[in-house]
């Protein structure tokens, strides 16, 4: 089992920067790599980032020039830095871990961009 915690959403104003944190727990392998995706209202779940456990990062080109995802092994988060916020980023971000047999998903959290 691998637990998910998405912490430190809010309301920011658009052009301000957030950072969110993922906290993984559990028998997480090296197969699996954590991601971040987003829900916008009315939206798909759309990709947004992911890291290995390897520290490879991969970021989708959508927000590529304003998103930075990184991992910390010792205290086992996954942080998602943003900058220059703008109100399509709206939504309910997630983290899960991806690449085993099954896929864990966090609860998340909700980032609001007000323009």
């Amino acid at each position: 089992q691998v637990q998910l915690v998405e912490s430190g959403g809010g309301l920011v104003r658009a052009g301000e920067s957030l950072r969110i944190s993922c906290k993984v727990s559990g028998r997480v392998s090296s197969n699996n790599a954590v991601a971040w995706y987003r829900r916008a209202p009315g939206n798909e779940r759309e990709f947004l980032a992911s890291i290995t456990r390897a520290g490879d990062t991969y970021v989708a080109a959508a927000v590529k020039r304003r998103f930075t995802i990184s991992g910390d092994t010792a205290k086992n988060t996954v942080d998602l830095q943003m900058t220059s916020l703008q109100s399509a980023d709206t939504g309910v971000y997630y983290c899960a871990c991806l690449g085993g047999p099954k896929e864990y998903w966090g609860q998340g959290t909700q980032v609001t961009v007000s323009s």
